[in-house]
């Protein structure tokens, strides 16, 4: 009994002296400095090195050299990601527009902010983003993630707040100094910085890899069962496997390539008729080039757990998987900048100028059974991605 009673007394007293030592932190006397009032150095800073969970037959993840993956890291990032702390009223966090149960997206044609205002774009999928190296968002304007992380804070048709104030926020929360401590060795409040956050949201954001355990991954594994006749004619149709007269090029893979299923690159896909290349109203990768060429074009988005994330398109124009094929069964508006796979679906015409079929209705039924064997359950429910606070 007074061994036990030893041991209480011993965890009261460290714990005491964390409340004490976090009490401080952002309640400096007046005139004092920052490096006052939260000597955090009595914490303990020992990061755990975190190892990226992929599966085997996904490529290596790329770490920046200046921010190493740990546990404490990921962890925080986790906690800022699902905390509306970083909103100007308190309502909404990064997890608002992606959400785990959507594959990291909302559900709405167009995200809204803190104000009720529409933006222009759908949310991205946040799935496998980690492999995104060629820039981020619809039009690549953040280079990294680290880079993007930053910029949902200040957008004032998003999160509308300022980072100064986040960071105060942040110094004066009771918990967050002791996180940032554990995550980056801080040794006082006043060293949190946005930069930092960002670099632990990066973090965790990196962890969104699949499970590989979609039936997609299944089959690639070597079940050959795992795709009934139907869905096996959809993937040799998105990939132009099938060298079957039975079966034309639905000329999926161009744009969505790889084991990760998106290309990486920017592609105007058919979407609209304009005369020139300056009507477009939404000019995507070309506000950010300034390269008229790229005007219309937009980040090839990842596939896998696509049933999971609709509706489709930067705008969210497309309700279904099913609208999304009947568009490229049209074969593209004929706009300069497309690109020459979208009107090259189906079988090839004869004729003095060369057009395509399309696809029937039963090919673009066995395209959308296949977009739908990407579905990854075991991806969504894992609990290490979930909101912490909940």
């Amino acid at each position: 009994m007074t061994h036990d009673r030893g041991k209480t007394v011993l965890v009261m007293a460290a714990l005491l002296a964390t409340t004490l030592l976090l009490s401080q932190c952002g309640k400096n006397p007046p005139g004092s400095s920052c490096k006052d009032g939260c000597d955090l150095t009595g914490i303990p800073y020992n990061p755990t090195t975190y190892t990226i969970q992929k599966p085997a037959h996904f490529p290596q993840i790329a770490v920046p050299a200046d921010n190493p993956m740990t546990l404490e890291g990921v962890q925080l990032g986790r906690r800022l990601f699902y905390d509306p702390i970083l909103s100007a009223d308190s309502t909404m966090s990064c997890s608002s527009c992606h959400l785990p149960e959507m594959s990291f997206t909302d559900g709405k044609a167009v995200s809204t902010g803190i104000d009720g205002m529409a933006g222009r774009r759908s949310a991205m999928s946040l799935l496998n983003v980690a492999y995104a190296t060629n820039g981020l968002f619809w039009d690549g304007r953040a280079r990294t993630l680290e880079d993007q992380a930053l910029r949902p804070v200040e957008d004032p048709i998003e999160l509308h707040h300022t980072w100064p104030n986040v960071v105060e926020q942040l110094k004066q929360h009771p918990q967050y100094p002791e996180l940032f401590r554990k995550a980056f060795g801080i040794q006082n409040c006043c060293e949190i910085t946005k930069e930092l956050a960002a670099k632990a949201i990066s973090q965790f954001e990196r962890i969104l890899i699949s499970s590989g355990t979609s039936r997609y991954d299944q089959y690639v594994l070597g079940n050959p069962d795992a795709l009934d006749d139907e869905e096996l004619d959809g993937k040799l149709m998105f990939f132009d496997e099938g060298q079957d007269v039975n079966l034309p090029d639905a000329q999926c893979f161009h744009c969505h390539g790889g084991i990760t299923l998106t290309g990486n690159f920017y592609f105007n896909n058919g979407l609209d008729s304009v005369a020139t290349l300056n009507d477009f109203v939404d000019k995507g990768r070309g506000e950010v080039s300034g390269n008229p060429t790229d005007n219309g074009k937009f980040r090839a988005p990842t596939l896998r757990n696509i049933e999971l994330t609709a509706p489709y398109m930067h705008d969210g124009r497309f309700a279904t998987l099913e609208a999304v094929l009947e568009h490229y069964n049209g074969n593209g508006k004929g706009v300069s900048n497309e690109d020459p796979f979208v009107r090259q679906i189906g079988f090839p015409l004869g004729g003095s100028v060369l057009t395509y079929s399309g696809l029937t209705p039963y090919q673009r039924k066995a395209v959308v059974k296949f977009l739908k064997t990407l579905t990854d359950t075991t991806f969504i429910n894992n609990p290490d991605i979930q909101n912490p606070f909940r």
